[in-house]
């Protein structure tokens, strides 16, 4: 098995197929409004001392995390879809598959900080400094990033482990776990175990902390007797459940699917929405139509 990998130079993707080349502009005009609205989320934050709060400290986390997470994938993609090379090299695909896993598992644990934050800032507010504080935020980050970082390690190792024979052909855009296990010719059972387990800790579990904040903090909005800020409120929160639903539900749905035959052209729609789209919307959402980040925007270029 180790003889056979280290002569193993190169993957082909074939998730580019002939006409992709009319996409890359459309791609990189994507990635270019991550990176850009992501970057200046992160930066007003920062530099805003009103929005020195823990709300917005995870959100610049999330900001920063999403261009990291978009960054793994999109450029290759995009170079892969201008030039036609559909080749990718042994390392560089063990690299890719490892940062994209450890980035997404990592934004997984983050949304639910999130929604617990929001979820102490509405139904607990006399004490949400108290619970919030600075250590705790880091802790949670902190924790957020570790648990991504051996998750990634560990499905790395599995896939480390495994042989490649044939063609060597990955039937996806860039590498991920399923595709790759598709490609291998070695038993891959203790890999979709771990894929099972970390479903369960990464995706399920988090998903179900995020929509049971959500339910308590609907649950003390309706018992809010201004009506405008009830619909403020509710706004908000939809659109947040909104982006976390895509998010979670493509990726539980990304690594648990069948892994032959055309399922795959579901699996490489599902990774695009929860690898591209919620990177894309995020700082819209969560930021973009906060009026205290839309005002200290302003500021900002006001200055400039």
């Amino acid at each position: 098995m180790e003889a056979e990998n280290k002569t193993l130079n190169d993957f082909i993707l074939l998730g580019f197929l002939e006409g992709w080349g009319v996409c890359s502009i459309l791609m990189a005009t994507v990635y270019i409004m991550i990176t850009i609205s992501n970057f200046a989320v992160f930066s007003i934050i920062k530099v805003d001392r009103h929005l020195q709060t823990p709300m917005y400290f995870l959100l610049s986390c999330l900001s920063l995390l999403d261009i990291c997470y978009s960054s793994v994938t999109l450029p290759a993609m995009l170079v892969n879809a201008i030039t036609g090379n559909r080749k990718i090299s042994y390392h560089r695909c063990i690299t890719q598959l490892y940062f994209f896993v450890c980035f997404g598992g990592s934004e997984s644990l983050l949304l639910a900080a999130m929604a617990y934050d929001r979820y102490v800032a509405i139904c607990n507010p006399l004490h949400y400094h108290i619970i919030m504080n600075k250590t705790f935020c880091l802790g949670f980050v902190s924790g957020c990033c570790i648990c991504g970082l051996l998750n990634a390690t560990f499905h790395t190792f599995m896939t480390l482990k495994l042989t490649f024979c044939g063609d060597h052909h990955i039937n996806h855009f860039f590498c991920d776990i399923l595709p790759m296990l598709e490609a291998a010719c070695s038993d891959i059972h203790n890999s979709q175990i771990l894929i099972k387990v970390a479903t369960v800790f990464f995706g399920m579990s988090p998903f179900l902390l995020v929509m049971n904040s959500y339910i308590h903090i609907i649950s003390t909005i309706i018992e809010i007797r201004s009506l405008e800020g009830r619909q403020k409120v509710f706004s908000t929160c939809s659109s947040h459940i909104t982006v976390v639903i895509i998010f979670y539900i493509t990726g539980i749905f990304n690594y648990n699917s069948p892994s032959s035959g055309g399922s795959f052209i579901i699996v490489q729609v599902s990774s695009i929405l929860y690898g591209v789209l919620s990177p894309l919307l995020n700082p819209i959402i969560y930021c973009l139509r906060n009026q205290e980040v839309k005002k200290a925007l302003k500021k900002a270029i006001t200055r400039i």
